[in-house]
């Protein structure tokens, strides 16, 4: 049941700024502004003021003026929460904010909860859960990949393609549950034919939205870059030179580097996260060997793979490298090979790397990291890789954990409808699987929820959201 108190909190950042923005909802949202607001026209009420206009005036205590202010008014239900609403812009010092918040407190209003101005949003129907969720995720993204990602999501881009999948579903399930009316006279109303063709591309839908995750969760919290290679041949410099300050020791001493460096660099409006890892080589070290192990966990993890190899080396044993890294990566990874230390490296070397046969996932970048030499065309490279332009114009890419979880109960409760309709079973047990599928499409955009999932989502808002 939706709470009818109405509620106040801080909106903007923590400490003092020029200004800063106290927000009010609910029913008495602006009666209570009223008691404590004096403008400079005589007679002024702002309950009887237009609705989506702004408001010059003082905030008054015990006749002790607080704070010259605008007033931002906004009547139900045509407001972000759906309910009466006001937004205090006041001067941003610490104390002017609180003693603001005590004179609301005192005049009926109460502190809000985290997350609880979107919480009254989603619950007055101003938007579903994904587009709730998608509210958190702009206010937290730190690069313009993740950021386009959660206005998409935030203006109903994952909400229409979920709801056209359970408007495709309802109508068969109806037509199957009906059948169930008609069981005595073997009646058919869902075409079996139909409803697998139907089956099969909603299937393909819920599955490519599922993959899409990884790609998802990359953008939103960083891209996984695994740096790799053999002992001292520059990957500490490397990742220096990336991250453009001293975060990896560099020595000529091999096996410095014995465990994962990580660190986030926004490069061009995208995240990478960085693993500097332990030089892979034959070695008595038991502390050194255990690094080198979570260099190839975090190689597989990695959505790009810098594989560095020292030029000054010859040619045979930089391939034999190649080829050990290349039978540990996937071809849905990306392998760059960053030919290092150009500067002094061995001219039949470098020739020979130059014709080296790339696949399709694999680039050749010549570098010297020292110098930080051609590092523009390792960055474009990088960039390129991820192919953010062809994922942007895709419908949706998922970048919710709780999404990617849902989504994959429901493909696995329309893989049993499959399943079932090739085994020919009956229609109640179709019903089932349908109905469990419908179940879990819901529960992303909050059709089907429950307080204690509204309750965990919405904790982990800030307070003023």
């Amino acid at each position: 049941m939706l709470d009818q108190s109405t509620i106040c909190a801080i909106s903007t950042s923590p400490g003092i700024g020029a200004i800063a923005i106290i927000r009010l909802s609910g029913s008495e949202a602006i009666s209570i502004t009223d008691k404590i607001f004096k403008s400079p026209k005589e007679g002024k009420v702002l309950a009887n003021q237009k609705a989506n206009t702004l408001h010059f005036g003082q905030i008054i205590s015990d006749a002790e003026v607080i704070d010259e202010v605008v007033v931002s008014l906004f009547k139900a239900p045509h407001s972000f929460t759906g309910e009466n609403s006001i937004e205090i812009a006041c001067h941003g010092s610490t104390y002017i904010q609180q003693k603001i918040l005590e004179v609301l407190i005192q005049n009926g209003a109460r502190l809000a909860l985290p997350g609880e101005f979107t919480q009254r949003a989603f619950l007055n129907g101003k938007m579903d859960l994904s587009q709730a969720e998608a509210v958190a995720d702009v206010i937290s993204s730190s690069n313009a990949a993740a950021h386009k990602l959660a206005i998409n999501q935030m203006r109903g881009g994952f909400s229409k393609e979920i709801g056209a999948l359970r408007d495709q579903l309802l109508h068969f399930t109806a037509m199957v549950e009906l059948e169930l009316d008609f069981s005595e006279e073997e009646v058919e109303f869902a075409n079996r034919s139909e409803l697998r063709n139907l089956t099969e591309r909603i299937e393909v839908l819920i599955r490519n939205l599922k993959n899409s995750f990884q790609l998802g969760n990359a953008i939103k919290n960083g891209i996984p870059v695994a740096i790799v290679g053999e002992t001292n041949v520059g990957k500490s410099t490397l990742l220096n030179a990336l991250l453009n300050e001293d975060k990896a020791i560099v020595s000529d001493i091999h096996g410095t580097t014995r465990d994962v460096i990580e660190d986030v660099v926004n490069i061009h409006g995208t995240a990478f996260r960085f693993f500097d890892t332990a030089g892979i080589r034959e070695t008595e070290d038991h502390i050194e060997n255990l690094g080198i192990e979570r260099s190839y966990s975090k190689l597989e993890m990695a959505t790009v793979v810098l594989l560095v190899v020292d030029t000054e080396n010859p040619y045979p044993i930089i391939e034999q490298r190649i080829s050990k890294i290349r039978e540990r990566i996937s071809h849905s990874q990306t392998l760059i090979i960053v030919a290092n230390k150009i500067d002094s490296g061995q001219e039949q070397t470098i020739q020979q790397l130059e014709v080296l046969e790339l696949t399709d996932n694999e680039k050749m970048v010549f570098i010297a990291a020292k110098q930080k030499e051609n590092m523009d065309e390792l960055i474009d490279y990088m960039i390129h890789s991820i192919n953010l332009d062809a994922a942007s114009q895709q419908d949706i890419i998922v970048t919710n954990a709780r999404h990617y979880e849902i989504l994959k109960n429901a493909h696995e409760a329309i893989l049993r409808v499959l399943n079932g309709l090739d085994m020919q079973i009956t229609g109640d047990f179709l019903a089932q699987d349908i109905r469990e599928c419908l179940h879990y499409l819901g529960e992303i955009t909050g059709e089907i929820s429950t307080d204690e999932v509204l309750g965990h989502i919405f904790a982990s808002f800030c307070i003023g959201k």
